[in-house]
C-alpha cells in the first residue's frame, strides 16, 4: 500500500466523491460546484489536498484564505473514508497542509466545527493535532449546535 499526499487532480473528483459518501462530510454533489473554480483559476489560493491509498484518493482537504487577514487559512473540509480511519491519515493531512501553508508565509490555520456530541471525537482530533480551541460561538449552526473554533500558529 503506497500513500502520498498531494494538491488534487480533476482525475479525483469521482473518488473524492465516494470519501464524501463514505465519511458523510456533506453531500457528494455539492462537490462539483465547489471545486470548479479551483481547477480554471490558476491565480485561486484555495487548496484542495487528498491522500491516495494505491494512487486512489481516499481522503480529502480543502482550505482557503480568511478574507481581509494576512496569512490566515480557514480549513473548511477534511475527511477520510470510513475504510482507512483510524490509521493516522487524518493527521497526516493535517501536518500536510500545515507545511505547505508554512512554506508558503502564512501564519495562522483556523478550523471549525459543531460543539454536538456527536463532534467529540473530531474535537480531540484537532487537540491531538496541536490546536488550541479558541472560541465558543453558541447556537452558531442552530438553536443546540455550538460552533467550536480551534486556532494554531504555523
Amino acid at each position: 500500500m503506497s500513500k502520498g499526499i498531494r494538491k488534487v487532480q480533476e482525475s479525483d473528483v469521482d473518488a473524492l466523491k465516494a470519501v464524501l459518501v463514505s465519511s458523510e462530510l456533506f453531500p457528494a454533489d455539492l462537490l462539483d460546484a465547489m471545486i470548479a473554480d479551483y481547477f480554471v483559476n490558476e491565480s485561486s489560493k484555495d487548496i484542495w489536498f487528498t491522500a491516495l491509498h494505491n494512487e486512489t484518493p481516499i481522503a480529502i482537504g480543502y482550505c482557503a484564505p480568511e478574507r481581509l487577514t494576512e496569512g490566515t487559512y480557514n480549513l473548511y473540509a477534511i475527511a477520510v473514508h470510513k475504510d482507512f480511519q483510524g490509521k493516522g491519515i487524518g493527521k497526516k493531512m493535517m501536518a500536510y497542509i500545515e507545511h505547505v501553508l508554512r512554506k508558503n508565509g502564512n501564519r495562522i490555520l483556523l478550523v471549525e466545527t459543531s460543539g454536538k456530541a456527536a463532534f467529540e471525537l473530531t474535537r480531540t482530533f484537532y487537540h491531538k493535532c496541536h490546536y488550541t480551541e479558541q472560541a465558543i460561538i453558541p447556537e452558531f449552526y442552530d438553536k443546540d449546535d455550538d460552533k467550536v473554533v480551534f486556532w494554531k500558529r504555523l
